[in-house]
């Protein structure tokens, strides 16, 4: 199921009490590095503030595959950046170093993004992402040039 404004998906038991804590502490270290030219792993997710108008960067994953990005919501969909970028219409997401407009974004549940996107996660991933209890994606279109 597709939803552009979804009803809020809570991340995981793990994610809320192990990984949240760090990411004060981590993002802003991966933000430096994410988006990258040899950096596939890691994007930066350029969106604006839906109540504020300010400027956010966020690092995510967020594979290109097509003419499509795929970024797994491991925060769920309550996330500010992603709530940002749904009331947007889109973002900037600067990914292998190039910056690409994306817009659309349609929340889509694991079963989809993995079937519709199975080349741009490795093996590894997928299996992080089922241990993490990702349930959620947000998919982005790429705006053509």
């Amino acid at each position: 199921m597709s939803l552009t404004h979804p009803t809020p998906v809570r991340p995981s038991w793990f994610v809320r009490t192990v990984m949240r804590p760090m990411t004060g502490v981590l993002n802003p270290l991966v933000r430096k590095v994410a988006g990258r030219k040899h950096l596939k792993m890691a994007a930066q997710i350029h969106h604006r503030g839906r109540r504020s108008g300010e400027l956010y960067v966020t690092p995510a994953s967020a594979p290109l595959e097509g003419d499509a990005f795929w970024i797994p919501l491991t925060f769920g969909t309550g996330s500010d950046w992603c709530r940002n970028v749904l009331a947007a219409g889109g973002c900037t997401i600067r990914w292998k170093g190039v910056d690409y407009e994306a817009t659309r974004p349609v929340v889509v549940d694991r079963a989809a993004a993995l079937s519709a996107a199975r080349r741009a996660f490795q093996p590894q991933e997928r299996l992080m992402m089922r241990v993490l209890g990702i349930r959620k994606f947000l998919r982005l279109d790429v705006v053509s040039s």
